[in-house]
């Protein structure tokens, strides 16, 4: 809670006066607890899991040109029955599992110092820590997301998760209740590292999510903005890692790729790209000899 009793006294204490963004902040959080503000992630957990993924079941159910085109894996196809289960599903372990355990996790976030007052950050700092725990989380999902793929972590936790081998946005949050406890873990790491301020947590915690249904979203489109991040993978990416499947053993990567070939576990994703690569380029040449021969035949017929 904000130990100041109104604006002028918090911009008597911090000897300047309040930004816009800081006015507004009082205004909403003066006199709340700082455990009612982190309960917060509760209700934006629910509307990103709810919301976020609508645009891509529409195009699912739809089948609109030209986004149809984007789909990854056009073969496979979900029913709205078939993805509104796995939004119940979700919805099931979003209740019992990640509810309950925001409830509980308070006095972890009063441990680590992640602050409620002023000043806020800076859209610098707050950058810069959002960028250290994507880099964090992506490093030790990496291996936690490895280590459930061998044959113990796989038929008795991971497995729930690949139940979707094209995936759609919905499938993101879809795992066993065990792996949610775990993937926490890389989650929660940076902000405990570098601990900041309540709303860069609340970004964080949003931003992951939005990362995570991006991923699993089942279509990849040219102008996603992702493209320009360097080194993400993205929803392409991670789709090859649902249609190997089982105890697959490549892209492991929860958000960036440099994991993958450094260790080596992106080589079937890359050997698979070369191979439509060059199948794409012997049918183009073809398509042109093709029809070189037919305005040679032409010619000669005239």
């Amino acid at each position: 809670m904000i130990p100041y009793h109104s604006l002028q006294e918090a911009s008597a204490a911090l000897g300047r006066n309040l930004t816009f963004a800081e006015t507004m902040w009082f205004t909403y959080s003066a006199q709340k607890s700082d455990y009612f503000l982190y309960c917060h992630n509760i209700l934006f957990l629910f509307l990103i899991f709810s919301l976020v993924p609508l645009p891509i079941v529409f195009l699912e159910i739809r089948r609109i040109l030209p986004f149809d085109n984007y789909k990854i894996q056009p073969k496979i196809r979900l029913s709205f029955n078939e993805m509104f289960k796995c939004y119940r599903d979700v919805m099931h372990m979003f209740f019992f599992v990640v509810g309950p355990l925001q409830l509980v996790s308070y006095p972890s976030i009063q441990m680590i110092g992640i602050k409620t007052g002023l000043p806020l950050p800076s859209l610098w700092e707050i950058s810069a820590q959002l960028l250290v725990y994507f880099l964090i989380e992506d490093y030790t999902n990496y291996w936690i997301h490895r280590l459930l793929h061998n044959k113990w972590g796989y038929e008795k936790i991971h497995r729930v998760h690949h139940e979707y081998p094209a995936p759609i946005g919905y499938a993101a949050p879809y795992a066993h209740w065990a792996e949610i406890l775990i993937l926490g873990i890389p989650s929660f790491l940076g902000p405990a590292i570098v601990p900041g301020h309540m709303i860069t947590f609340w970004l964080w915690i949003a931003l992951r999510q939005i990362e995570a249904i991006d991923t699993h979203s089942g279509y990849d489109f040219p102008w996603n903005v992702t493209r320009f991040i360097p080194f993400y993978g993205g929803a392409e990416y991670h789709d090859y890692h649902h249609y190997v499947g089982g105890q697959s053993h490549s892209n492991f990567a929860s958000v960036f790729t440099y994991c993958d070939y450094i260790y080596g576990t992106d080589k079937g994703y890359r050997y698979q790209k070369k191979q439509l690569r060059m199948l794409k380029e012997e049918s183009t040449n073809g398509n042109k000899q093709n029809g070189g021969s037919f305005k040679t035949q032409n010619h000669k017929a005239e």
